[in-house]
């Protein structure tokens, strides 16, 4: 309430035949909302995909690397979900090389800063048991 939003990311549910990470999609969580349709009520979040890159974890770290999902016209591919696709909140870490990261640089502007990110399987064991 007193500061910038947070748009947090999460794990949605892709092709529940597939193990661990394979069957899940990483999300970034712009907006929570309902609407009712002939009495039944939806409840939706609206959210910004990212897309894995590489077949394997990365060899160093054994984390899955993510970016941001852009389509033909260069804009975040962006969708309607409902909310019991979403299965449990997930964590990224900015790839950032060899640069350094300047000592302004606030955790908010985390998820517009970096072109990558490794998912985090470290941030807690659900997150763990989920995806890897």
């Amino acid at each position: 309430r007193n500061g910038p939003p947070h748009y947090d990311c999460v794990f949605a549910g892709k092709d529940p035949s597939l193990a661990g990470f394979r069957g899940l999609f990483v999300a970034q969580v712009i907006l929570f909302f309902s609407f009712s349709y002939r009495n039944t009520s939806y409840p939706c979040a609206l959210v910004q995909w990212f897309s894995v890159f590489g077949e394997e974890p990365c060899p160093h770290t054994g984390m899955w690397m993510v970016e941001p999902e852009f389509d033909e016209n260069e804009e975040r591919v962006v969708s309607v979900i409902h909310l019991d696709s979403i299965m449990h909140p997930a964590h990224l870490i900015g790839i950032y090389g060899n640069d350094r990261i300047p000592h302004d640089f606030k955790h908010t502007d985390s998820l517009s800063a970096f072109a990558a990110f490794y998912v985090n399987k470290y941030s807690d064991y659900h997150a763990f048991q989920l995806a890897y």
